[in-house]
């Protein structure tokens, strides 16, 4: 249905309301019980209407916009009902005086007329002059009956020359004063002030407006996560959603005194297929809105990832794959955002145009019409020809270098030829060997190529002109891991390696800014970052994929036959470095044999270096860690000198022999005997996995443990950079420690994200967890480590592991919305001592104890186990021994063991 017809649809009849209501007033004398019954009556009615409002939106029999409408016409109608109710039934003026007038008048989105199942009412109570006992009282019982009905209402009462006052002063009354409609009471009060507020506030050129919307909206974005490619998007406040479209309605209103966004195009704000558009976006997030707030039964403005799979089937996106239907209703939910991204663009250099905006700062002034050139620079922007890209398609790509190489933007008017000229992007566009060396140029720039892909997608040609990448645009994966869709991610991965490059993250990871600068292939290096997610939602591995499109891709770009095939192994390869480090144990020499022999030279260990860094890092706020960059950086240290040959580390008894000795030295406060004790406890492994300030802090735990009556001393250390807590328990030994522990910090809340277990010659145990808290952050308040101190002492005393109660994190139904398909495999080769165990399956509070209590019930023995989680996917490793300290290599017993796993999962 066109949007701009005033659809009406009656949901509440508000004449017979009234006649039941004025049949309860004469029955009823005795006001409180008048009033009492009234609001029942009231409510049985309203909720009567809200209830067939949302049954018809979600059988879909009432689209988002129409019922947006409805909603707004079921609180008209009450409004006005309550008012009569109220001053002929409560507060009758016989007489009225001048100042005894009232208007109530919507403002915001109640003022449009459309509101969505459960947004709040925002309400101006207009008088003509200072408030009377009269109105004061009629607007009170209007309040407390919309408030006893469980209505949030924004409220003002002001008087005419109040409204034109604090319009004047406040930029948000003035949005609100925009858009007002007399709802009940005195229409020429409202008239009265409409005529005003054009006459003295919106008179002027409008500027001022349009500078403070336009700052209110990259203010609202960049408390939203700027990118309007967020997986979870905010429909109402995120960019791309409808305050977005608002924001330009707001603006045209303001400017040029519309009352339909259709109107702009007389103004040359838009053209009619620009208008078109709008109108589009506008239904389809209405659509989505609507459906949001019936499926949450709240006022939900976030899609969050329980969500989407209803939103799904309830917009009609269906597929026999649940988990694909979600991808292409978001798909098409992204797509609709980032036209309206193209239209903000195009609205604003609009206003420039006409001198109601400032021209941007960026970039050098240039001629409005330069005849002799196909570019030139307007209003600060870089501008075309409208005949440049018919005559010659390869300026569809010169013109992103230009503007890349001049750090310019370009022009909203050339975006539109732009799109126009798609359909010239062809077969012999993408063999030009000058398109791709630009391409190649824009991609490798040091003037923010990131910037400048973004645009080259936004206008539809990055995915014509490579085709591979087209398949990504706005592909959502459904997972908790991944914040942005597969291009946004992939261009930011880009971004970040260039700010990698200019040292921007020489702070806390000097390492890579170091090899970033060391590396001989670059060009390989910024083809593998833009390409190595590139086959996301294909069949089969996406790393496989990926490489195969780098093979046929590179060539093309400009690469030799050697740089092609580093690219295509960088992509086939870009999850083994970030995969080892975070799901084995670097301190077993198995692993770092195992990760040399995958890399095989010091060159591509730089590359894959890199990139794994500007991988983590694009995936979205909060997912790199100084404890993800702490191990990639022990990895890569331990793989480089076996690269280079064992001279620059020391033989592993050398190794241990300098930790001993440096936790002897820092002893040196304790007697002779007592520093050969803390030498002579411990096995090899333990002497690699630490440092020398962890050496001590566990030597002189375990002088605690043996010393309290309980026998437990624990240690809670912050690593800030790493934002956890390294957790050491010192206790004697005993079956099923391990289980039991873990057990005890899920009960605290805590979440384990890696784990050590030993053993020493004279039976005691160390076990040392880094824990974060259920917000990723260090989990070290003394009230909480005394807490769990307690809670594993109690777990001591008993003589079974049962599940303690577990303290679940704040993203649980987020989490339930995925299947995660169980998993479990071992590997012999990994480790000389140990077999490891990979556990994979659905992340859940307590995952860690009912695992690690079913290896102890399978006389499994963990010596190491480190958790990592990718959203709602947690992999879990063990290296374990059997009862005898050997590796499990029966395949009957790896098959028991396996099957008892997948139970747990």
């Amino acid at each position: 249905m066109d949007y701009q017809t005033p659809a009406f649809v009656e949901l509440l009849d508000g004449a017979a309301l009234r006649r039941d209501l004025t049949a309860l007033a004469h029955a009823e004398t005795n006001e409180a019980k008048r009033r009492k019954a009234a609001l029942v009556h009231v409510k049985y009615a309203f909720q009567n209407a809200r209830r067939q409002a949302t049954t018809r939106i979600e059988n879909g029999s009432l689209p988002g916009i129409v019922a947006a409408r409805a909603i707004s016409s079921i609180h008209d109608a009450l409004i006005q009902v309550l008012y009569d109710f109220a001053t002929k039934h409560f507060y009758y003026a016989q007489n009225p005086t001048e100042s005894e007038r009232l208007a109530i008048v919507a403002t915001g989105g109640y003022g449009r007329g459309l509101l969505a199942p459960f947004s709040d009412l925002d309400l101006l109570f207009l008088r003509p002059f200072k408030q009377t006992a009269w109105g004061e009282s009629v607007i009170e019982f209007i309040l407390l009956m919309l408030w006893d009905l469980g209505l949030k209402v924004g409220h003002a009462t002001r008087s005419l020359a109040e409204c034109t006052r604090l319009a004047r002063d406040d930029m948000t009354i003035r949005t609100s004063l925009l858009e007002t409609r007399i709802v009940w009471g005195e229409a020429p009060l409202a008239a009265e002030l409409r005529k005003d507020y054009f006459a003295e506030i919106a008179g002027a050129n409008g500027r001022d407006f349009v500078e403070a919307k336009l700052a209110e909206r990259d203010e609202r974005h960049r408390k939203q996560g700027e990118s309007r490619y967020l997986v979870e998007p905010n429909v109402k406040e995120g960019k791309g959603g409808l305050r977005d479209l608002q924001t330009l309605y707001w603006m045209g209103k303001y400017l040029y005194r519309v009352e339909d966004p259709a109107d702009l195009v007389e103004f040359g704000v838009f053209r009619r297929e620009e208008h078109t558009t709008f109108r589009a976006a506008e239904v389809f997030l209405w659509n989505v809105r609507c459906q949001l707030h019936c499926a949450a039964g709240r006022a939900q403005e976030r899609l969050t990832f329980d969500l989407q799979p209803e939103l799904a089937r309830r917009l009609g996106f269906t597929d026999d794959n649940p988990r694909r239907a979600v991808e292409r209703f978001m798909r098409a939910y992204f797509l609709v955002a980032k036209d309206v991204g193209d239209l903000t663009r195009i609205f604003c250099a609009a206003l420039e145009a006409q001198n109601r905006k400032p021209v941007p700062a960026q970039g050098l002034p240039g001629p409005a019409h330069a005849p002799d050139d196909d570019f030139f620079v307007e209003n600060g922007r870089l501008n075309a020809r409208e005949d440049v890209f018919a005559r010659d398609p390869v300026k569809l790509i010169r013109i992103f270098h230009i503007a890349n190489a001049r750090s310019l933007d370009v022009h909203p008017g050339a975006l539109r030829t732009i799109i126009r000229s798609l359909d010239l992007i062809d077969d012999e566009l993408r063999a030009d060997r000058t398109a791709n060396r630009l391409f190649l140029e824009i991609l490798t720039s040091r003037h923010d190529s990131e910037r400048a892909l973004r645009r080259m997608n936004e206008a539809g040609v990055l995915g014509r002109f490579v085709p591979a990448f087209g398949h990504a645009v706005a592909l959502m994966q459904f997972n908790m891991y991944h914040h942005y869709t597969v291009d946004e991610h992939l261009i930011r991965a880009v971004g970040i390696l260039a700010a990698i490059e200019r040292g921007e993250f020489k702070e806390d990871c000097p390492l890579a800014t170091d090899l970033a600068g060391r590396v001989r292939s670059r060009e390989s290096l910024y083809c593998a970052v833009l390409l190595h997610d590139i086959a996301k939602g294909g069949k089969g591995s996406h790393s496989e994929a990926g490489a195969a499109l780098a093979l046929s891709l590179c060539p093309r770009f400009g690469l030799s036959r050697a740089d092609t095939a580093t690219t295509a192994w960088l992509v086939r390869n870009h999850l083994v470095m970030s995969d080892t480090a975070q799901r084995r144990d670097i301190a077993d020499p198995g692993t770092i044999r195992n990760f040399v022999a995958a890399v095989q030279s010091p060159e591509l260990l730089r590359l894959l270096f890199v990139l794994t860094v500007a991988d983590i890092r694009a995936v979205g706020p909060g997912v790199w860690n100084g404890w993800k960059g702490q191990l990639l950086c022990d990895l890569y240290h331990e793989a480089d000198a076996v690269m280079s040959g064992g001279s620059a580390a020391p033989a592993q008894a050398e190794r241990i022999a300098a930790a001993r000795d440096s936790l002897s030295r820092r002893l040196v406060d304790w007697p002779d005997q007592a520093r050969v004790d803390a030498l002579s406890h411990h096995q090899d492994n333990y002497w690699l996995a630490f440092d020398e300030v962890q050496l001590e802090r566990h030597a002189r735990l375990r002088v605690r443990a043996r010393e309290r009556r309980d026998g437990i001393a624990l240690d809670a250390a912050e690593d800030a950079l790493r934002s956890i807590s390294e957790i050491s328990i010192c206790t004697p030994d005993r079956a099923g420690l391990f289980a039991m522990l873990a057990g005890a910090i899920a009960a605290r809340g805590g979440s384990i994200v890696e784990a050590k277990a030993f053993t020493t010659g004279d039976g005691f145990a160390l076990d040392v967890f880094t824990v974060q808290d259920h917000e990723g952050k260090p989990f070290v308040e003394p009230r909480r480590i005394a807490r769990l101190h307690q809670t594993i002492a109690e777990a001591m005393q008993g003589d079974s592991l049962a599940r303690p109660t577990i303290a679940y994190g704040s993203g649980k139904r987020r989490r339930e919305a995925f299947q995660v398909a169980p998993r479990v495999s071992f590997d012999n080769d990994a480790s000389a001592v140990a077999t490891v165990v990979e556990v994979e399956g659905a992340d859940r509070a307590g995952l860690l104890f009912d695992i690690a209590r079913a290896m102890f019930e399978q006389h499994l023995s963990i010596s190491s186990a480190i958790v990592t989680t990718y959203g709602a996917r947690a992999v879990d490793v063990f290296y374990v021994r059997d009862e005898f300290g050997r590796r499990i290599s029966d395949p009957a017993r790896l098959a028991e063991i396996g099957s008892r796993l997948s139970d747990v999962l």
